[in-house]
Parts: C-alpha cells; structure tokens; sequence
C-alpha cells in the first residue's frame, strides 16, 4: 500500500491503523475521582487473541466496554474495526452475564438474534445442535441453570460469527464439556481473520490460549 503526501513516521502509522482491528492509544478513564484506566495503548491484529490479565478492580472490565465501543472514555484515541461499515454489528461480547430475554425460550432467544440479522432458521438448529442446547432448547431463559445461559450466549456468537470477540472470563460458569465451545469460538473468529480479547483471572488459560498477554 502506497500512501502519498506523508513522511515516514505519518505513513507507519497509517499503516498501522489499517493493519489493526483495535488501536487504543493513551486511553484514560475516569469516574470521578476513581481512574479506572490510566494512559493504556493496545492493539489486536486480525487472527490475533490478546489476552488480558489484572487483579481484581484493575480496570479489565472497563477495558473490554471500552474496545466494544459501550464506554466512553476521558481522554486518548479508540479506533475500532475501522474498515467496517458499521463495526458495532462485527462485535460480539460475551460478559459476566448472558445477554439473554429471561421470558424467551433458549431457542426463541437465538431466532431472535437470527432474525435482526437475516440468518437462516436452519442456523439456529445447527448451532443449538453444536453447542449441546438441543435437550432444552424450549426451556424459558430464567429457569435454565447457569450454565445453560452461558451456552446460549456463546450459541449467539457462533450464529453470529462477529469480526471483533470480546470474551470477559467466558469459561467461568462451564463444565469441562462446554469449555471446547470457547476454544472453537476463539479458533474460528481467529481463522477468518478476525481478533479476540479474552480477560481471565487463570494464567493457564491465557497461556493456552492467547498469542501475548498484556496486564493491567
């Protein structure tokens, strides 16, 4: 890519900016008196997983609002999924609890995103089938267990197949059956060239599973 009119120094970093799905530069966030986020540079390349780690108050949270675009920020730069017409529907976000209408039936709540976004109904009875929902596919959101919600909601990311996953602390609530379900999630936004942002609080998992880790 040639771009002209520009020194060498403006040309990287517009190069950057294309390259990246997510470039954050000396983002701070404050509420108040309480500075959440204090002067955090991060990017995430297509088919890359970052991970990110902190304890307990250390702004991981914050952070991931902040790349999907739900939280405004104090000062600093947010560029997000910048080749996409409309990047808000490229991002899916799985957080600490299931983004789920608790008066729909874990099947109606899949039809429901289905239909926002013209996915053929045979898509939700696959991806019921692939996560292990069919047996209680029917049963009302709020008399399903927990870790039932938690299936569904990354049943939503898989009908949806976003661009940008953001994942906060997305095997907690999960058997050991239902943790291959993230891992395939991750591996096929990652093989279709998309990024992934996973906060965990195990070591482990973010060893296992992503390229670098960054700490808050």
């Amino acid at each position: 890519m040639a771009v002209l009119g520009c020194d060498r120094g403006a040309t990287e970093g517009i190069l950057r900016l294309v390259q990246a799905l997510v470039q954050l530069d000396n983002v701070t966030l404050a509420f108040g008196a309480n500075q959440v986020l204090n002067d955090v540079t991060l990017s995430i390349s297509p088919g890359e997983c970052v991970g990110i780690q902190g304890p307990n108050g250390s702004g991981k949270t914050t952070l991931i609002r902040v790349i999907g675009t739900l939280q405004q920020i104090s000062s600093g730069s947010v560029i997000v999924l910048p080749l996409e017409p409309k990047p808000r529907l490229e991002i899916g976000l799985v957080g600490h609890r299931a983004a789920l209408n608790d008066f729909l039936t874990l099947r109606e709540n899949l039809e429901f995103v289905a239909g926002l976004r013209a996915i053929p109904s045979s898509e939700v009875e696959r991806t019921l089938s692939a996560t292990g929902l069919d047996p209680v596919a029917n049963r009302r959101a709020d008399r399903a267990s927990q870790g039932m919600r938690r299936r569904t909601d990354l049943a939503r990311i898989a009908l949806t197949s976003p661009k940008l996953l953001l994942l906060d602390e997305p095997y907690t609530g999960l058997d050991e059956t239902a943790t291959g379900i993230v891992d395939q999630l991750i591996k096929n936004t990652r093989e279709r060239g998309g990024g992934v942002a996973l906060v965990s609080h195990d070591p482990a998992v973010l060893t296992r599973v992503a390229d670098r880790v960054v700490s808050l």
